[in-house]
């Protein structure tokens, strides 16, 4: 189970998520959570194959270095940090995914509502 995630550059808040494989069907089901002003704009990504074809390659820009993935790489460790469910080799994992995503979602939810800005 992969935790695929859309992050804002400018407020750092979690603008949609999806739970799945690592196939371009999650991907695709990120892309439609997405709202427009998000599918109109440059999607920054790793090197990962399913993006292509989901994203448009116009507004696509995959990282060839870490840089421009950086606020997502450490969104993960934040994750991983307050959310025991998504270490690995834990003792608190969920064995149903409508829970993970019940919790993800509560979790996510939280994270943003503290980020608005004011």
């Amino acid at each position: 189970m992969w935790l695929w995630l859309a992050l804002c550059r400018r407020t750092r808040q979690v603008v949609a998520y999806a739970l799945g494989c690592r196939s371009r069907r999650t991907a695709r089901k990120l892309w439609r959570r997405l709202p427009p002003e998000y599918r109109r704009a440059w999607c920054y990504t790793d090197l990962w194959e399913a993006y292509t074809g989901v994203i448009p390659w116009r507004q696509h820009l995959p990282a060839a270095c870490r840089g421009t993935t950086i606020h997502i790489e450490r969104f993960n460790a934040t994750l991983r940090a307050r959310l025991g469910r998504l270490v690995r080799k834990s003792l608190s994992f969920s064995r149903s995914v409508k829970l993970l995503d019940a919790c993800i979602n509560l979790f996510l939810h939280d994270y943003n509502r503290t980020r608005q800005p004011i």
